[in-house]
């Protein structure tokens, strides 16, 4: 089993920045995929930005390219999203997950993963 927190989320105005944190624990050996969703009330979870634990390498949506950065420190089993120049679509309960045996990609699907955090709710708002 993998247990994942998520911690950071707060209101901001646009044009501000936040940087989420994902702690991973248990058995880190099966979180070999990392991501981040975000999910808006009837709509579904979509991916934002996976990194290769091992490698470093990561992958973004669109959305969030050259805006947001995932990064992982390993000597502390932890993920994070760095989220700058902030605009209103980017409101969200964002999720940390883990993935083992797959592809991180910029389009991966949330049922691809088997471990889930418990959300941390960012608001971007005047």
């Amino acid at each position: 089993q993998v247990q994942l927190s998520e911690s950071g989320g707060e209101s901001v105005q646009p044009g501000g920045s936040l940087r989420l944190s994902c702690v991973v624990s248990g058995n880190t050996a099966r979180a070999s995929c990392m991501a981040w969703f975000r999910q808006n009330p009837a709509k579904e979870r979509d991916v934002v930005a996976t990194i290769y634990k091992g490698t470093g390498t990561t992958y973004y949506a669109d959305s969030v390219k050259d805006r947001f950065a995932i990064s992982r420190d390993a000597s502390k089993n932890t993920v994070y999203l760095q989220m700058n120049n902030l605009k209103p679509d980017d409101s969200a309960m964002y999720y940390c997950a883990a993935g083992h045996g797959i592809y991180c990609t910029n389009q991966n699907r949330a049922y691809e993963f088997s471990y889930w955090g418990q959300g941390t709710q960012v608001t971007v708002s005047s």
